[in-house]
């Protein structure tokens, strides 16, 4: 934020024995990157430790391999699979909803990442793999934040601590996987969730599917971010809703109108509008994918300026979302600044929380879908209120977390 502040929309600086490296602050040189030149610009494998339980997945994967296997999955994200999938997301809320009862009784103050956590995660683990799973998920999703550092380079470090803690529970993890589908070509038993989909995906260029070691790549990396990113999307949900009380209100009354106390489904989602903008506001302001790199293969320009080969080229969600020459008061929690008739002049790549161009993330719309429905499910039951005292701190890891977690007490709704 300050380097685009002091210097501009491109900025050139040296981290290290890392490469140039160019901070781009502008949608037309976004645009460039992700679309218009995306040949010449791959991906910066800036995380190791993922790579090592997301193997060729398609977060980690390049070319023909990328290719290919964003074109087996892209179908099971289609608007059909996603609304069957809407259940499995309303059920765990339920679930949450009744044992947040007894803690609203008790007044007891909760730490409402790891909430937001356990409800995404159920839902997940049930869509994949309609298998109990989440102790192995938590295992690697806990070993992990507490390896990787809050450098966004520093799991770069070929001995970070706890690094042994984390490859065994990655292992863990990846042979309770490749149990269960093993399990599932034995019987021939195909229960219609994700990984009995991308079991069954074939190629129609081709005709062949994945191998097992592929799905298991493709299941583990769907899970991770999926999980990480809807449940930090939520976190700050709440926060940014307890501090705008006027925002949380005319929630309630839309959620009041269109479903008078009971659950969501997908099909009330196109009337849930300012739900909708409620998360795109919160998207905007606390992007979990909060920045993006690529590296250049062959020079380049952009802006005028030369781009060398090999040198890294990095855009930030965070600093473009809140980017004064494109936002009005661009620091203010504004969810009418998504109504329809404002998002239509908006530039491309001004907002874009998924990413964009060929590599946009394949969950986008179930990712919509999830935290529509886990903020409506919620929103109509209780109020989160932000414990006083507590600090607030940004920690851009992977995704963009709280650095001392968010702690709330629950209000009960009560319905007329």
């Amino acid at each position: 934020m300050e380097a685009r502040a002091c210097y501009g929309d491109i900025v050139r600086f040296q981290i290290g024995l890392w490469a140039p490296m160019h901070l781009i602050s502008h949608p037309d040189y976004i645009k460039h990157v992700l679309i218009d030149s995306y040949r010449n610009f791959r991906k910066v494998r800036l995380y190791s430790l993922l790579e090592l339980g997301f193997g060729d997945g398609l977060f980690t994967s390049e070319g023909d391999l990328w290719q290919r296997q964003r074109r087996l999955i892209q179908p099971y994200f289609n608007h059909d699979h996603i609304a069957a999938m809407s259940t499995l997301i309303t059920n765990a809320v339920q679930a949450r909803l009744a044992r947040w009862e007894e803690s609203c009784k008790r007044g007891a103050v909760l730490e409402i990442e790891t909430e937001m956590v356990e409800v995404v995660r159920k839902a997940m683990v049930h869509a994949l793999f309609s298998a109990d799973i989440g102790e192995e998920v938590e295992a690697v999703r806990r070993a992990f934040l507490q390896t990787v550092g809050p450098s966004l380079l520093a799991s770069r470090l070929p001995t970070p601590p706890g690094r042994r803690r984390l490859l065994l529970a990655w292992e863990k993890l990846g042979a309770r996987v490749r149990e269960i589908i093993r399990e599932r070509k034995r019987s021939g038993h195909h229960t219609g969730d994700l990984l009995s989909m991308l079991m069954q995906a074939r190629d129609k260029r081709t005709g062949l599917g994945m191998s097992d070691k592929q799905v298991q790549d493709e299941a583990i990396t769907l899970i991770f971010t999926g999980i990480e990113t809807a449940a930090q999307a939520l976190t700050w949900t709440w926060y940014l809703l307890a501090q705008h009380p006027q925002v949380e209100r005319k929630l309630h009354a839309e959620l009041a109108e269109v479903l008078g106390g009971r659950l969501p489904g997908f099909y009330d989602l196109p009337q849930l509008r300012y739900t909708s903008m409620v998360i795109h506001e919160v998207l905007r302001l606390f992007p979990p994918a909060w920045a993006n790199a690529r590296c250049a293969v062959r020079s380049d320009q952009i802006g005028g300026y030369h781009i060398p080969a090999g040198s890294i080229v990095i855009f930030s969600q965070y600093v473009m979302h809140r980017h004064p020459d494109f936002w009005e008061n661009p620091d203010s929690f504004d969810p009418d600044r998504f109504a329809p008739e404002r998002s239509a002049v908006r530039p491309d790549y001004v907002y874009f929380p998924f990413g964009g161009g060929p590599r946009q993330c394949i969950g986008r719309n179930f990712a919509l879908m999830e935290t529509q429905l886990v903020l409506a499910a919620i929103a109509q039951h209780f109020r989160l209120r932000f414990v006083p005292g507590q600090p607030v701190e940004l920690n851009p890891t992977v995704t963009l977390q709280s650095r001392h977690g968010i702690r709330m007490t629950l209000e009960k709704i009560e319905h007329k």
